[in-house]
């Protein structure tokens, strides 16, 4: 099969490698331009470009395709059987929907239609979802709401955090495309109605939810919510989410909420932490507490926090201006007591 690949970050990179291992014809690769990144702004390409460089293959990065003519023109003489999409980061106009005979499929990091949008992921685990999964979707005009051919679920753990689970999720991504190649091959050419009908796919129910952007005040930690909250906000916008400490920011990379229901899901040491510290059900919180207050520095693991409900234990962080730290190192770095505040 002739395939145009459409992809951006790591998360694509899977899947373009597998279709190329599995012996189908990449005759193109579109991708974002290179960006300016750190201290020096050196210009980075796309890790997806990175690879698809290393595999000899044929790159596109246009600043907006669907005002890009040239570009449009230049894939159709390309003259691919079908587009896979997967995590591009821009909208394909109808003009570039409709060049490939077999259509556009987009591997989408989601059960569709829980989430559509830019951030299936962050937002499945913010939402505190059970589960998630990946579709392998048609692709139309809409925002992410073509019909699904394919679709496998992942359970997602307490705390499997937004890079741990997009990994698991890229490589579903990658054998669920190999998967469903044959299968769009074997449906061949026609209307897309005709196609569809072949292919069985499901169309989507109207309940979904969209996954915004996320805006700068989202990664900031609000103590006056749960301790489960929180943990899912750490979780979800790995390794983003902050507070202040002594007028710094502080980025905090891995928690426990201190749930006793959850003790079992739970580290061994948060689950022995949770006797002291989780409350019953039914028990009112001590209103002597600040959330946000240092209720215990825990020798070589990290520091107990007030929250809205149930205590929140930080494992590990980073202060600005140092690396990120954990345990000992990270008690060491913040020089913190009990009675201490974050977010002031």
């Amino acid at each position: 099969m002739k395939i145009l690949f459409w992809g951006t970050p790591d998360y694509a990179v899977p899947t373009m490698v597998a279709l190329h291992q599995a012996g189908h014809t990449l005759v193109g690769v579109v991708t974002q331009p290179d960006r300016r990144r750190g201290r020096g702004k050196t210009l980075i390409p796309s890790p997806v470009k990175a690879t698809a460089l290393e595999l000899g293959l044929k790159v596109f990065t246009p600043q907006r395709i669907k005002q890009d003519e040239s570009c449009q023109k230049q894939l159709a003489e390309l003259q691919a059987d079908l587009s896979v999409v997967v995590a591009f980061g821009q909208i394909l106009p109808t003009s570039v929907l409709n060049q490939p005979p077999l259509g556009c499929w987009n591997g989408h990091g989601s059960l569709l239609p829980r989430w559509r949008g830019a951030g299936p992921i962050q937002w499945s685990l913010m939402e505190g979802d059970s589960e998630t999964g990946v579709g392998v979707m048609a692709m139309e005009e809409g925002l992410d709401t073509g019909p699904v051919l394919l679709e496998r679920r992942l359970s997602i753990g307490l705390c499997e955090n937004a890079y741990e689970l997009s990994t698991r999720l890229s490589h579903l991504t990658a054998l669920l495309m190999v998967e469903a190649i044959p299968l769009i091959k074997e449906a061949g050419t026609g209307t897309e109605s005709e196609r569809w009908e072949k292919l069985g796919v499901m169309p989507q129910a109207n309940n979904s939810s969209y996954a915004r952007m996320l805006g700068k005040e989202d990664f900031k930690i609000n103590w006056n919510q749960s301790a489960l909250t929180i943990h899912r906000k750490v979780m979800g916008l790995y390794p983003g989410a902050t507070t202040n400490w002594k007028g710094k920011k502080l980025k905090v990379i891995a928690t426990e909420p201190l749930i006793k229901r959850l003790s079992a899901d739970l580290s061994h040491e948060a689950a022995e932490l949770t006797k002291q510290w989780g409350l019953e059900p039914g028990a009112e919180i001590d209103s002597s507490l600040s959330p946000g207050q240092i209720l215990e520095v825990v020798t070589d693991l990290g520091v107990i926090v007030a929250t809205r409900g149930c205590p929140l234990l930080i494992r590990e962080a980073q202060i600005e201006g140092k690396k990120r730290a954990s345990g000992k190192q990270l008690l060491q770095q913040l020089q913190i007591n009990n009675g201490d505040q974050f977010g002031t």
